[in-house]
């Protein structure tokens, strides 16, 4: 068993030794066992665990009993038996598979999609059926509410197929020249497909309409990548309702971690809720890894877990142990980027491996400085070594300090309840975000000062003074602290804590206390106000009245602000004796009111002004007439 880590996750390969041939006889293999170091410490969990020539697809039931994988040559199918660890079926077939998918909890229903367009299912007992769709697929997916296969390939459209009807439907128009890869959510049955121009697409199956468009192309190229051609769409798979995972085909993305085996890939596939990952592979041998990180072993081979912490226990050399991994951008850290290309540097994904002497030495020599820093790292390990061994700080935030401890008090108290009693735990303010801006905003801060606090916590005086002197013995304790990581020598500080209840006699006496206070505190305000009020000298203001308006009186105020406080009925009988409302009955037996608006001294006058042109020009009217008719009679002007 081969053991590699890179980003400090192992990865255990349970394929690597050698395989021995089928036609040799039980005798030769158990002689050869004993001779070879290498065969007798391989690890064979599925017995036959390859094909003739190359595997090209690999799957897992969903009960995770059967194991299915595709190769050649001749093209085949073979079903590996977990519970029993060994074949349980081998199938030929006409052509070379692209993918399968397994409709069926076990291997009772399988379709196949070749890479002559053909689409084959089987049934438990072999071939069932088969029929072609228009263009080349590359993947494809079962919506299991319809019965609906979607087909995507070598076209913009992707084609349906129902299984219960038997036959095909409307295809779905995308705006792609040609999809690469598709899967369903098995949650609210959203259909995506990922294409070649580096777009996710997604289709509502219902309604056959497109409702969502991701350009994972664009997001996914910054100034720092560097990068040959258009990322197009490599991978796709939904993991829950709301997550969807998208690979590309420049291999872009956060790296966990990763397997380079000896020969290329075409196929990974990994176990229902487990860390086992098996891989099909450009050689006979499917490959067997497992990676404790990402989950425990599966139940039908449950020591793997047993031999790992053994192996954890006793650490041997791994593979990359005696080497360094570095980017291109720590080689020109260190000045080694003439090294691209020599044998001192290995090319690995987007980086390299060096010797680690090698890198030791130059780091060195880069930078002098270095066994300080390592020096002082290690001071601190001791120093933090020495902390856990006495009493635990609590970390206070700087704004309600006090408030802060009292929350933790009760904490503690309730986890020394919950010890006896299984009791439900609530959230705690101080972890929960929500309220994250009392201790940190000073706006928030709790005036202790106030008469409301005062009044509401009667014997906040007793308990504050503890605290404040919990406070200042864990202030005293940080400097303590503070000066050893300088000087590396101190003693530990231990908090002491008492609590105690008071008799409701000392309740009320405090009650009484605090009111008091707060009455000599009022009268003592109330003077100093009465002083301020004697000293200060009052002096007249002086208000601009608005050009084209008129002083009036302060008694006009006064008798709109009484109006204006008078009931409607009230405020209605003025106005109709002073002229501006008239009541009157109208046909229908309904009451209509008509309101005159007061009118300023200004509108008078232009009224006025109005009159007596308008009485002028009357009388002018009148002479002009008067004058018409003289003439008209014949009368001469005098």
């Amino acid at each position: 068993m081969q053991v590699s880590s890179l980003n400090e996750v192992k990865i255990y390969s349970l394929s690597c030794g050698k395989s021995l041939p089928e036609w040799l006889s039980d005798r030769k293999k158990r002689a050869l066992q004993k001779k070879d170091v290498d065969i007798r410490r391989r690890i064979e969990l599925i017995q036959d665990f390859e094909m003739p020539t190359v595997c090209t697809t690999i799957k897992v039931s969903k009960d995770g009993q059967y194991i299915l994988a595709t190769g050649t040559y001749k093209p085949r199918v073979r079903c590996y038996d977990t519970y029993q660890l060994s074949l349980k079926f081998e199938r030929c077939l006409d052509s070379e598979v692209v993918t399968f998918e397994i409709l069926s909890d076990d291997y009772s229903k399988i379709v196949f999609l070749h890479n002559d367009r053909y689409i084959e299912f089987h049934s438990q007992s072999g071939f069932y059926y088969k029929t072609r769709i228009p263009k080349f697929g590359r993947d494809f997916s079962y919506h299991y509410p319809s019965c609906d296969l979607y087909f995507v390939g070598a076209s913009s459209e992707v084609y349906r197929l129902n299984l219960e009807q038997g036959r095909y439907l409307n295809p779905l128009q995308t705006d792609a020249a040609e999809n690469n890869v598709c899967d369903i959510n098995s949650v609210h049955g959203l259909f995506a497909t990922g294409t070649v121009e580096g777009r996710v697409e997604c289709w509502d199956p219902r309604t056959r309409n497109r409702v969502g468009l991701l350009d994972c192309a664009l997001s996914s190229v910054t100034a720092d990548s560097e990068i040959n051609s258009l990322p197009t769409i490599s991978a796709l798979k939904f993991n829950g309702a709301l997550t969807m995972a998208v690979g590309t085909s420049t291999g872009q993305g956060k790296i966990f971690t990763s397997l380079e085996p000896e020969h290329d890939l075409n196929d990974v596939c990994l176990y229902p809720n487990s860390g086992m990952l098996l891989t099909a592979n450009e050689t006979p041998k499917m490959g067997i890894y497992y990676i404790p990180v990402l989950g425990p072993a599966p139940r039908w081979c449950s020591f793997l877990d047993n031999l790992t912490e053994e192996l954890e226990e006793n650490p041997e050399s791994t593979v990359y142990d005696d080497y360094k991994f570095v980017t291109k951008k720590d080689l020109e850290n260190l000045g080694l980027t003439h090294l691209i290309g020599s044998p001192f540097l290995r090319a690995y994904m987007h980086g390299f491996f060096m010797d680690i002497r090698l890198y030791h030495k130059v780091k060195l020599m880069v930078n002098p400085f270095a066994y300080e820093e390592y020096r002082k790292d290690k001071i601190r390990q001791k120093i933090e070594e020495t902390r856990a061994q006495r009493v635990q700080l609590k970390k206070l935030p700087k704004v309600n300090k006090e408030l802060a401890l009292k929350l933790i008090e009760e904490e503690e108290e309730k986890q020394k309840s919950t010890w006896k009693k299984k009791v439900k735990s609530l959230p705690n303010i101080l972890t929960d975000d929500r309220f994250k801006v009392m201790f940190e905003n000073p706006d928030f801060q709790v005036d202790e000062e106030s008469e409301e606090f005062r009044l509401l916590n009667p014997l906040v005086s007793k308990i504050s003074e503890k605290r404040k002197k919990k406070l200042r013995l864990l202030e005293q304790q940080e400097l303590r602290e503070k000066e050893e990581e300088e000087e590396l020598e101190g003693k530990p500080s231990d908090a002491e804590s008492s609590e105690s209840s008071d008799d409701e006699k000392d309740w009320v006496e405090e009650v009484r206390k605090q009111r008091r206070l707060i009455q000599q505190e009022e009268k003592v305000k109330r003077q100093e106000r009465l002083k301020e009020d004697q000293q200060t000298v009052l002096t007249p203001q002086f208000y601009e009245i608005k050009a084209g308006e008129e002083f009036r009186s302060f008694k006009d105020s006064a008798i709109k602000q009484k109006l204006m406080n008078k009931t409607l009925e009230d405020r209605l009988k003025i106005e109709a004796k002073n002229g501006t409302l008239s009541v009157s009955d109208t046909t229908v037996g309904s009451k209509q009111l008509t309101f005159t608006l007061k009118k300023s001294e200004q509108q008078k006058k232009q009224q006025e002004a109005e009159k007596l042109h308008r009485q002028e020009r009357k009388k002018l009217r009148r002479s002009a007439g008067h004058l018409k008719s003289r003439h008209r009679r014949g009368r001469p002007f005098h």
